[in-house]
């Protein structure tokens, strides 16, 4: 591929001397020879007994960082993901690397603009507004323990109980003071159909069938709960007043209309917030489609590894290593580099699509743009400027993600 250099780089004369003399310092001072403390072995000494061939991995070594770095410089490469290096001679003269770097392919834009897509049009009904104002009074209802009446739907019932398979004690099917919410089917049909009706200090048997999905040794077989209901927990939904809103956060509602209206703007939002990102997606779909680049596997495998870094940093807020998270899902490394091989190649294309535009229409940002946007990650975070350049990128960074966001905006705006 164009995009593949292979560029040879010996090191040699009195570098190549120097290096090995650092290198014999180095292992000398961990080599124990007859007749010499560590590290006071003459070098001709340490070279008759173990060669001179014994320093060519360590002084190799040494040379390797300023020689890639130097073919860089030399050659004005610009490498996009790791390379591979051979060392193809060594002796003591000398030693030649062959470096393989790789660059970004040859992207050629197709059409990025007026691409056909229409963004979608959002409303709100009045049966949503309603709906939502419902659920904002369960998340934030008060709950009300009775130790008398009967359990309904949408209670949460406190249960003892125990199940039985063939007159035997079934396993894993007992629970003490286990709370049960009605009407969540978490235990198999029937078992809270018949806890609905009971009263406080009841006790009932309960005739059931596993069903035919269940696991194997128990599906389609029949089993008897006995079970007593201990206490009665009750949702109690808040009034829709003051008190109401004020819980919620709005300060500025002051009747049921106010709140409606909130409400109403809020799903609006939400939905125009939704429907913009889908539009963006389509046309960045359409856009990338349009591309014509050749991938090298080098790049997708690079990308691949990014996204499991970044696996791994998301679970590790979550208390669970990567590592744990496969043995979970019963999954490995291999299959998720598989699994992820497709949104790794979107996100490159994507990236060389955004990088075109900017470099097409000559999209730019100021020095003051970018000091804004520090300023606003700084304030958004909660933190100083200097940590947000320390931790998220320097000013070159945080100007490189403004040029891909106006790109993100070139496109959707025309």
């Amino acid at each position: 591929m164009k995009n593949v250099k292979e560029i040879e780089f010996k090191v040699e004369g009195k570098k190549w001397e120097d290096l090995l003399d650092k290198a014999f310092k180095k292992k000398s001072k961990d080599t124990q020879v007859d007749g010499f403390r560590k590290g006071n072995c003459p070098k001709e000494v340490f070279i008759k007994k173990f060669g001179i061939e014994s320093l060519y991995a360590e002084a190799g070594e040494m040379a390797l960082d300023e020689a890639y770095k130097d073919i860089l410089e030399e050659n004005k490469l610009h490498p996009v993901c790791p390379g591979k290096v051979d060392i193809t001679a060594v002796d003591e003269k000398g030693i030649t690397y062959k470096f393989t770097i790789i660059e970004k392919p040859e992207v050629k834009l197709g059409k990025y603009t007026k691409l056909g897509v229409k963004k979608e049009k959002v409303k709100v009904t009045d049966e949503e507004v309603n709906q939502e104002i419902e659920h904002l009074r369960s998340r934030y209802a008060d709950v009300v323990e009775e130790t008398e009446g009967e359990a309904l739907k949408g209670d949460t019932a406190v249960i003892d109980f125990e199940g039985f398979v063939d007159g035997e004690k079934l396993e894993g099917g007992t629970g003490a003071n286990y709370p049960l919410e009605l009407g969540t089917n978490t235990f198999i049909p029937g078992f809270e159909d018949g806890v609905v009706g009971m009263k406080v200090g009841e006790e009932k048997e309960l005739n059931l069938k596993f069903p035919e999905d269940y696991v194997e040794n128990l599906k389609g077989k029949d089993v008897l709960f006995k079970v007593k209901l201990n206490l009665i927990k009750k949702r109690v939904l808040p009034e829709i007043n003051e008190d109401f809103f004020k819980d919620l956060g709005y300060d500025d509602v002051k009747d049921e209309a106010g709140l409606k209206e909130k409400v109403k703007a809020d799903l609006l939002a939400h939905k125009e917030e939704d429907a913009d990102n889908k539009y963006l997606d389509q046309l960045i779909g359409k856009a990338v489609e349009n591309l014509e680049v050749e991938i090298n596997p080098e790049i997708i495998e690079d990308e691949k590894e990014r996204m499991i870094d970044d696996y791994r940093r998301e679970l590790s807020m979550q208390g669970i290593s990567l590592e744990q998270y496969l043995e979970f899902t019963k999954g490995n490394l291999e299959t998720l580099k598989k699994n992820i091989e497709p949104q790794a190649v979107a996100r490159i294309k994507t990236r060389y699509l955004l990088e075109g535009v900017i470099e097409k229409e000559n999209l730019t940002v100021t020095d003051e743009e970018v000091k804004a946007e520090v300023k606003r990650l700084a304030e958004m975070y909660g933190t100083t400027e200097e940590e947000i350049t320390t931790h998220i990128g320097d000013s070159e960074v945080i100007g490189y993600d403004l040029k891909m966001r106006k790109a993100l905006d070139f496109i959707k705006e025309n």
